[in-house]
């Protein structure tokens, strides 16, 4: 791990209207590592996300990537920061309009300007590495499984060989086997490009197998951040409260009566 994290949040805040959702978000992610951050669903994972990929900006704190300040990039600036970036989105959010290889290629065709058939045998290429023969390239995405979008999905995030890769919920939807499936994929793809992964989910299987590092964010905070191997034994009450899935805790649902 160098000395420079790959990624980090100083201090970063966001409100909407009188709600903040992040109330100072301090992280460090170190080039070459798999963290994940957890928490219950509102408690910002995505809002995190989502400042860091520059789709919001925070209004207070500072966002760095390789120690440069990427916080309020704009333009040719923030294009070229993206082009560092893979994502596999929840639900995987392919383009019914195109077929599975050009969702895959799309970056690469739109975002760089690669020729088609040049494209094309990259997402070919990356498919196959997700377990998709070449046949599947050509269908739509509506004659895929859930599982089988996912992996198109995964492809997709990994076409242009990214430094740093995004995963948002990767598991949702699927069934336990199937959601097993795509961890062990993520595990063996991210260490085939060798990228930096950060990723937000509230399933702990998921959270436990496709990570190095986990990151438990509660009311707009990070109250715990360590190695994966160490969760357990935490001595962290919202961490244990939250992994176990207990009721009870310092972790208070509001319930609708």
């Amino acid at each position: 791990m160098s000395a420079t994290p790959k990624i980090e949040l100083i201090g970063v805040k966001k409100r909407f209207g009188a709600k903040t959702v992040l109330d100072g978000v301090d992280l460090a992610i170190g080039s070459g590592s798999s963290t994940v951050i957890i928490g219950g669903s509102g408690t910002g994972k995505s809002v995190t996300l989502k400042c860091i990929l520059g789709l919001m900006t925070p209004d207070e704190g500072i966002i760095r990537i390789d120690g440069e300040d990427v916080t309020r990039l704009t333009g040719a600036g923030r294009d070229a920061l993206m082009r560092r970036f893979g994502m596999l989105f929840q639900g995987a959010a392919l383009f019914d309009s195109l077929p599975v290889w050009e969702n895959v290629a799309f970056g690469l065709i739109q975002g760089r300007g690669m020729k088609r058939a040049a494209a094309r045998d990259v997402a070919i290429a990356k498919l196959a590495k997700v377990g998709l023969s070449q046949d599947v390239a050509f269908l739509s995405p509506a004659e895929l499984s859930g599982g089988m979008q996912k992996r198109v999905g995964l492809a997709r995030a990994i076409a242009a060989d990214p430094e740093i890769i995004f995963f948002d919920e990767p598991t949702t939807g699927l069934d336990p086997i199937m959601a097993d499936v795509i961890n062990e994929l993520i595990v063996s793809t991210v260490k085939d490009v060798g990228a930096t992964t950060l990723s937000i989910t509230h399933d702990m299987a998921s959270a436990r197998k496709i990570s190095g590092h986990i990151a438990m964010l509660y009311q707009g905070r990070i109250v715990w951040h360590g190695p994966t191997s160490e969760i357990d034994r935490s001595g962290n009450a919202f961490v244990d409260q939250f992994i176990h899935g207990r009721a009870e805790g310092p972790i208070k649902m509001a319930v609708k009566a």
